[in-house]
């Protein structure tokens, strides 16, 4: 293939964080004028790969070359100036401001300090006429669909004369109906010399829109070929997964019959009539992938979202708010452990107690020896590499982060644990002793929810697997050797 056909080439691409390699010596070419899709599982690399692309990381090693020419935008800027635009999921547009206004924010033409009206304006509400008429320059964004707020993006990008338009799961949050007409949008701008970078795990669209497909998986690239040479669903799945390892999951003992928590017809926003029960000493394991409501459905049996349905603990209904929730014996460990689950700026001392500072006070005072002495049992007990209970917690490893997070809930007297997400940013060895932690847990008669992305954590971990996509339950699995990872994959990616 002549080189002048590809619009970008990357070579041995890099990225290091500390301990962790999220993009491995990653080579593939990008043709001109296509629709090139990106898939993988959560935490594959797909991420980083694109923040290096539009200068929001920079990269360790490697080199890209933008028509033919080196490529390593400082900041997204600079990667716009030179042709590369993105869409994400979370849009970019001020909802207070007019639809004219966001299509030139940024950009604006001023003279003294003073707006200008030029012709620019005017090129852009073409082009967005040209994709979408019913909008109108005038309309507050605030008025605007999801999608419609997309296709305002994607006219910005295509009036600025981007070359290529990275779109990050853009069908998460819109409609059937809407999802037709992006498509039709996404194929007229190939007709109109844009190349589309496309990451989406609903298999069903990359087929529908792709004319190559770039598999990644553990921050590798497994392979690159065009759409015409992949035979089905399948074939994509196994070089998403691999080879998934079941050797880690131990069956429970003697399990009890004794239900603590019953979730009936929940619903909101995101969730759709999720129903399930969780027994006594039970790990039950939530596994779907972006947009799938894992996070939503943690949240909401914590009562930190609104719902309708009921959520039943030992019995009595649960209110739809998290103190009432921790009061009654439940803890929520979630999946931004920095921002949500640690007062970074205290001590690991001032961490450990926080949920339940009655244990540790005396007539409102608190008693400074209890406190210690409570602190010191919590690093013995989950093994907190630390040389003083004084230490700030956000100078921990990310591992011992996430027990320090794990301390909290256990010092809260929790009998059922919510894991959002437990062992994500830590190490292979931290990732271990936290499932260690989880086991002994359910030993001890916990019983525990864990929410993941990574198929081989749910495998190794879960007694019952339950499977979400587009936030409804899509099938329940009894752990064991009959669980097929493919079957698992079809699933969470809208097969039926």
């Amino acid at each position: 293939m002549d080189q002048t056909d590809n619009v970008l080439e990357i070579r041995g691409l890099v990225k290091d964080y500390a301990s962790v390699r999220a993009v491995n010596d990653v080579s593939f070419d990008i043709r001109r004028n296509s629709v090139h899709c990106l898939v993988g599982e959560n935490g594959a690399g797909k991420s980083t790969l694109i923040k290096i692309l539009t200068g929001a990381v920079a990269r360790t090693g490697g080199q890209v070359f933008l028509n033919g020419c080196e490529y390593a935008p400082r900041c997204p800027r600079e990667a716009k100036q030179k042709g590369i635009s993105t869409l994400f999921q979370e849009l970019n547009v001020v909802d207070q401001l007019t639809v004219a206004e966001n299509l030139t924010l940024g950009m604006e033409d001023t003279f003294l300090g003073f707006l200008r009206k030029t012709d620019k304006i005017q090129r852009m509400v073409s082009v967005m006429n040209s994709l979408e008429p019913s909008i109108t320059p005038r309309q507050l964004v605030s008025t605007l669909s999801v999608a419609q707020k997309q296709i305002v993006e994607i006219a910005k990008a295509v009036a600025a004369e981007s070359e290529v338009l990275i779109m990050d799961e853009p069908t998460a949050a819109i409609s059937e109906g809407e999802i037709e007409r992006l498509f039709a949008i996404i194929k007229r701008l190939r007709e109109q010399r844009v190349t589309v970078i496309y990451i989406s795990h609903r298999l069903d669209e990359i087929f529908e829109l792709g004319d190559s497909v770039t598999v990644m998986r553990d921050g590798k690239q497994i392979d690159t070929r065009p759409m015409s040479q992949v035979k089905d669903r399948s074939e994509l799945i196994r070089m998403m997964i691999g080879k998934t390892v079941f050797e880690g999951y131990r069956p429970r003992e003697n399990p009890s019959r004794e239900v603590v928590l019953q979730v009936k017809g929940l619903s909101n926003r995101k969730l759709r009539d999720v129903s399930f029960d969780v027994r006594r000493g039970e790990i039950a394991g939530f596994y779907g992938l972006v947009g799938a409501g894992k996070t939503e459905l943690a949240r909401a049996i914590y009562g930190a979202d609104p719902y309708r349905g009921e959520v039943l603990f030992k019995g009595k209904r649960l209110p739809a708010r998290p103190d009432k929730v921790i009061e009654a014996g439940i803890a929520l460990v979630p999946e931004e452990r920095r921002s949500q689950g640690l007062f970074t700026i205290l001590t690991i001392r001032g961490n450990v107690p926080v949920m339940n500072m009655a244990r540790i006070s005396r007539h409102g005072f608190i008693r400074a020896a209890e406190e210690r002495r409570v602190t010191l049992e919590a690093i013995d007990r989950l093994r907190i590499a630390t040389s003083s209970t004084e230490k700030e917690a956000g100078k921990l490893s990310g591992g011992n982060q996430q027990k320090v997070v794990f301390a909290k809930c256990l010092f809260a007297d929790a009998a059922l644990l919510l894991l959002d997400e437990p062992t994500r940013g830590v190490d292979v060895g931290a990732k271990s002793e936290i499932y260690a932690i989880v086991r002994r847990l359910a030993e001890e008669g916990k019983s525990i929810l864990v929410f993941s992305s990574e198929l081989p954590e749910i495998l190794c971990l879960c007694d019952t697997i339950y499977l979400l996509y587009d936030g409804e339950l899509k099938g329940r699995l009894e752990n064991g050797r009959e669980v097929n990872g493919q079957e698992v994959m079809h699933v969470v990616t809208g097969g039926r």
